[in-house]
């Protein structure tokens, strides 16, 4: 019996899978399995793709991204994003694969590291990232940070006293680099993240293709409204990293002081929409316009961020305004060798480079 049938079948009458044999089911379910879809909310990038609001995010813990990648594809996800410095691309490759879902109905984000910025080097980052995904084309291709590091194979060169090499590649040269990756057809969009206002500006003046997305961290507690209010003047699309602040232990600024997802206010929102505080956290992203990448190896987890994908009331927007404190957890500042951040909210005297 062919496919159509059964998704015939599923349509008219489901019930009846139960009469047929042992592998016409087990064919059905990967037929229904392969022709399941996003349900959730999308937003138009300027380069006319939709991007799903409700992404999965894959930094650390590589060895568990295979299994967590398949288990977000599994519960609905169709938003992944990786990034070459995170080592996952091989194992997101391997379960979009694996996964039977249409690669045309999955977006996907990496990033190019700072050891590629010289022009010379980014279309062959770009084909070393599309091998290890398996993919001849990527929806979307972000420079991870402004800050170039020296040329050559090492992910973090290092001098002999520990410090970063630094490059000398202007960013502007890498974006514009960035701009012959689409002509290439290797990838659909591109973008940019972690930069400043003043370097987006730049940005913007002295090349052609306005970024697509950018990439930044932004919670409850690190709102920065008039920098993203300024991303919407421009047509630019704000993807939110690290969505629920300081739950990630990485962050050594973020630790001894309360949970953001336990942050009152958002479980008081909770309640009146039978949420949790972190589904609250993602709603609010939502709600304002952008993306969300939460991440996670716990299935339970993973299923139970889908339901951050809804949208609070206006109200509950002006409340969470109350709680921004400009708490910034992400500045490598010292160890990269650029002063990220300056004009932005939430920079520390100690992260200023000298």
């Amino acid at each position: 019996m062919s496919n159509k049938i059964f998704s015939t079948v599923l349509k008219t009458n489901p019930s009846k899978l139960s009469t047929f044999t042992l592998p016409q089911s087990l064919l059905f379910k990967r037929s229904l399995r392969c022709i399941s879809s996003y349900n959730g909310t999308t937003f138009k990038l300027n380069s006319g793709h939709d991007i799903p609001a409700l992404g999965f995010g894959t930094w650390q813990d590589k060895d568990a991204q295979e299994s967590a990648v398949s288990t977000a594809l599994k519960h609905g996800y169709r938003h992944i994003d990786t990034a070459r410095i995170y080592g996952t691309e091989p194992a997101v490759g391997r379960a979009i694969k694996n996964s039977g879902i249409p690669r045309d109905d999955i977006f996907i984000t990496t990033k190019l590291w700072n050891n590629s910025h010289h022009p010379d080097d980014v279309q062959k980052a770009l084909d070393a990232s599309l091998n290890d995904l398996g993919l001849d084309q990527i929806d979307l291709f972000l420079m991870h940070w402004p800050s170039p590091f020296a040329r050559g194979e090492s992910l973090r060169p290092k001098d002999d006293s520990g410090n970063t090499i630094v490059g000398d590649t202007d960013y502007v040269d890498t974006y514009r680099a960035l701009e012959n990756c689409v002509k290439s057809g290797k990838t659909k969009a591109i973008g940019i993240s972690n930069f400043s206002r003043a370097e987006l500006e730049r940005l913007l003046k002295e090349t052609s293709t306005v970024p697509a997305v950018h990439q930044i961290e932004l919670h409850p507690w690190l709102q920065q409204n008039s920098f993203t209010d300024w991303h919407k003047s421009k047509g630019i699309h704000v993807t939110q990293y690290s969505p629920f602040g300081n739950q990630n232990t990485i962050y050594s600024s973020g630790q001894g002081i309360d949970k953001l997802i336990d942050e009152p206010i958002l479980l008081e929102i909770g309640k009146k929409y039978g949420k949790t505080g972190a589904q609250v956290a993602l709603a609010w992203g939502i709600t304002k316009g952008h993306s969300v990448i939460p991440k996670s190896k716990t299935e339970s987890r993973i299923e139970s961020n889908l339901g951050g994908d809804f949208h609070l009331s206006q109200d509950d927007i002006s409340k969470i305004e109350e709680i921004d404190k400009k708490l910034r957890f992400n500045d490598p500042s010292k160890s990269f060798g650029w002063n990220f951040y300056a004009d932005l909210d939430g920079k520390r005297p100690e992260n200023i480079k000298q």
